[in-house]
């Protein structure tokens, strides 16, 4: 079992920044390769990036490509989601997952444990 609780969301203006964390708990950190997620009014969930289990391999969503970082620090078992450069479309609940496989998936069902989400929402 894998614990995940997500903080850092608010509100920004566009062109601003915001960082996400995620803590986990419950098992060995290293161990699970780590994304985000996130799901718009309206819309369906949506991969952003997910990061391998040393944080050697990171992988992007064409649409965040360029303007978040995503970074894990396995000593601290939390993962990162740096986001710059804002836009009003990158409003959303954001989520962030584990996945007990080593594949560094963009697949939402390839995951198995998700936390509850912290609200990013861009003014324009």
């Amino acid at each position: 079992q894998v614990q995940l609780v997500e903080s850092g969301g608010g509100l920004v203006q566009a062109g601003g920044s915001l960082r996400l964390s995620c803590a986990a708990s419950g098992r060995t950190f290293s161990t699970v390769v780590m994304g985000w997620f996130r799901q718009a009014p309206g819309k369906e969930r949506e991969f952003v990036a997910a990061i391998s289990r040393s944080g050697g391999s990171t992988v992007y969503a064409d649409s965040v490509k360029g303007r978040f970082t995503i970074s894990r620090d396995n000593a601290k078992s939390t993962v990162y989601l740096q986001m710059n450069t804002l836009k009003p479309e990158d409003t959303a609940v954001y989520y962030c997952a584990a996945r007990t496989g080593s594949y560094v998936s963009g697949v939402e069902l390839q995951y198995d444990y998700w936390g509850q989400g912290t609200q990013v929402t861009v003014s324009s």
